[in-house]
């Protein structure tokens, strides 16, 4: 795997409508209104996304590679500072196949995955993210 950054962007489409796009093709319309996610529901999404993809070999290997899975998030905001304070991933899954022991240990080697594995969580919710950014004057054609 490659340490190289993949181009990332938002191209603006509209008033608060953006589309962004990575160098593989795919496009997300990002915003507020019908059929757009929000900065918020990308940043909710990844952590989402994160806990599954990192937890999806543990959880392949025991439940079969064909498993079924349901992730669903949500997230508290404080309104008065502007934040999320607290996200919530839940993952469904069928392992009614598994005894009670079983159950328990498939979920702390997931578990374990997702702290080994979860950049996402490593980066925004372990420790706060440093971000910055840029201002460049510049015709775009």
């Amino acid at each position: 795997m490659s340490d190289t950054p993949k181009s990332l962007y938002l191209q603006r489409t509209g008033v608060r409508e953006y589309v962004a796009r990575n160098q593989d093709g795919a496009e997300v319309l990002v915003g507020h209104g019908p059929g757009r996610f929000s900065p918020g529901d990308l940043l909710k999404l990844a952590i989402a996304g994160c806990n599954a993809m990192s937890s999806d070999a543990r959880m392949a290997a025991r439940l079969g590679e064909d498993f079924e899975q349901f992730v669903g998030v949500s997230g508290d905001y404080d309104q008065d500072n502007d934040r999320f304070t607290h996200v919530d991933v839940e993952l469904v899954q069928d392992m009614s196949a598994l005894s009670d022991e079983e159950i328990a240990d498939l979920l702390r080697r997931a578990e374990a995955s997702i702290k080994r594995n979860c950049t996402i969580e490593h980066s925004v919710v372990d420790q706060a993210l440093p971000a910055s950014h840029t201002w460049t004057n510049e015709r775009i054609n």
